[in-house]
């Protein structure tokens, strides 16, 4: 990273931090994670701060904190509400002035930051004390073998296909390896006008396409980019799978405007046929419907390498959950989070959410009412919730890293080894 961009980057966290601290203060009172007995005649008051009851249909998700407070005598929820982006704010203005509310909404890219710094709890001791089994869990992420965050619902991203282009071009049935993914994004793009194969959003500006569209290809073939917890970007699994996306930019399969194109130009694309095939979240599914009623579309694995046999990865973004340590209710907080990892809860919220569960025996009501869904399920079960930057420092940076790199090469500019190698370089002097 540049001196100019890394200063550039902390004056604005700094700007950020001062502003949240402010707005921080004011939702909670000058609290720093609760309140204790006395207020409400010896109950426990913890507060949960996150961004998903404003994503949830009016009144449900309080109606799942009304159902934990009737099943914990003693023990009060005061939900702190806002959008994603004001979320992150103050959670990091908490974390900086030791206020952050007892139990707290987590994405992953931020766990790192908070583990290093201290103002979250290790989850492992809380959930044994609280008696809740962690073989029930989808995942845990972790941070020096400490478990720091728990996804709560999954979010996925499978492969998207245009059923009426793959009939055009004469492709019978949606690819499922490298070889036959490369042959319909040939076919699609022979339709000719202004329709290709694939379309890659590599925004350096929105860079989560390096972990969406481009890792997602080394994950559903079971590989890694990391090695014991640090870069690895120099592997065989890494260096095949972008050297098979260099592969498809170089036959120009893949829709124009990638360097500068993000997540939602992407999902526009795909929605007005311009594309056959994207890797894209399930959450886009109903918007795609909505805004291209007549558009018929499938979801299936996202394609792995040739002869490939094992479980594939599949990428996902969650809606974490984590305790402050500066919580003087993490007995409280943690029958919390035990509440909404438990079987019956977390298919509820996750039903709610339209997302898979994080719990393994829970499952959503809308996965039988809805066959994309359904067989979207039926991937993310046969596979695993992959995404390895999940707990990584400055994971947004890291994916910037490589896809400056990664543009460079696709330019022309470099090869691929040498902009692996200089990426590996310099996620390095991250870690």
């Amino acid at each position: 990273m540049s001196a100019f961009r890394r200063g550039r980057r902390t004056a604005i966290m700094l700007m950020g931090v001062a502003t949240a601290a402010t707005t921080l203060l004011a939702l909670t009172g000058c609290s720093s994670g609760g309140s204790g007995s006395g207020d409400s005649g010896g109950d426990v008051t913890i507060e949960f701060a996150q961004w998903w009851e404003p994503e949830l249909p009016d009144g449900e998700f309080r109606a799942l904190m009304d159902e934990f407070e009737q099943a914990n005598p003693g023990i009060k929820v005061d939900l702190v509400s806002g959008p994603y982006a004001s979320t992150k704010e103050q959670l990091f203005a908490g974390a900086a002035s030791g206020t952050m509310p007892d139990v707290v909404g987590l994405d992953g890219a931020w766990v790192n930051d908070f583990a290093s710094k201290g103002v979250i709890t290790d989850l492992g001791p809380l959930l044994k004390d609280a008696g809740f089994d962690e073989s029930e869990l989808a995942a845990q992420i972790k941070v020096d073998d400490k478990t720091y965050m728990i996804p709560v619902v999954n979010f996925v991203y499978p492969m998207f296909t245009n059923d009426a282009l793959l009939s055009q071009a004469g492709v019978s049935a949606p690819p499922s390896t490298r070889t036959e993914f490369e042959d319909a994004a040939k076919k699609i793009t022979a339709l000719g006008g202004d329709v290709h194969g694939w379309v890659l959003p590599l925004s350096l500006e929105a860079p989560n396409g390096v972990q969406n569209d481009v890792m997602s290809w080394v994950w559903a073939s079971g590989g890694t980019m990391l090695d014991g917890g640090k870069p690895d970007l120099t592997n065989d699994d890494v260096t095949s799978a972008v050297e098979y996306i260099g592969d498809l930019w170089n036959e120009g399969v893949i829709a124009p405007g990638s360097f500068t194109m993000k997540e939602q130009d992407k999902v526009e694309e795909f929605t007005n046929g311009r594309v056959g095939m994207m890797i894209d979240s399930l959450a886009h599914i109903n918007l795609i419907r909505e805004n291209n009623p007549d558009l018929k579309f499938s979801i299936s694995a996202i394609p792995a390498e040739d002869g490939f046999t094992g479980e594939r990865g599949i990428p996902y973004a969650s809606w974490g959950i984590g305790v402050a340590e500066n919580s003087q209710h993490k007995d409280a907080a943690a029958k919390l989070v035990s509440f909404l990892m438990s079987k019956d809860t977390n298919s509820k919220l996750s039903t709610m959410a339209k997302a898979f569960p994080g719990n393994t025996g829970s499952e959503p009501d809308f996965v039988n009412d809805d066959e994309l869904f359904k067989t979207a399920f039926e991937i993310y079960k046969a596979g695993y919730p992959a995404n390895e930057f999940t707990g990584l420092p400055v994971a947004e940076d890291l994916m910037r890293q490589l896809g400056e790199q990664l543009q460079s090469a696709l330019d022309g500019q470099q090869s691929i080894p040498d902009a692996l190698k200089k990426a590996q370089e310099s996620w390095t002097a991250e870690f």
